[in-house]
């Protein structure tokens, strides 16, 4: 089985912000790990903003939340 990444999703995860809270207007990449960790415990919001936030949480668990910044870098929206 080949898993291919889809493009259009990285960017739109890399430019995805939070909506309420403490960390309300943060890109996702930029809130921190202890945030999502209690997020884990007590469960992620139904929906976009959750299943964003779940893909996001892997990849600060694996060192690679480096890759959001890189690609809001190289891809700038206007």
């Amino acid at each position: 089985m080949k898993i291919t990444p889809d493009s259009e999703k990285l960017l739109e995860l890399a430019y995805a912000k939070m909506h309420f809270g403490k960390y309300k207007g943060y890109y996702l990449s930029e809130i921190p790990e202890p945030y999502y960790v209690w997020f884990r415990q007590k469960g992620f919001p139904p929906g976009k903003l959750g299943d964003q936030l779940q893909q996001v949480f892997e990849l600060k668990i694996n060192s690679l939340e480096g890759l959001l910044r890189q690609i809001r870098k190289r891809y700038p929206r206007p």
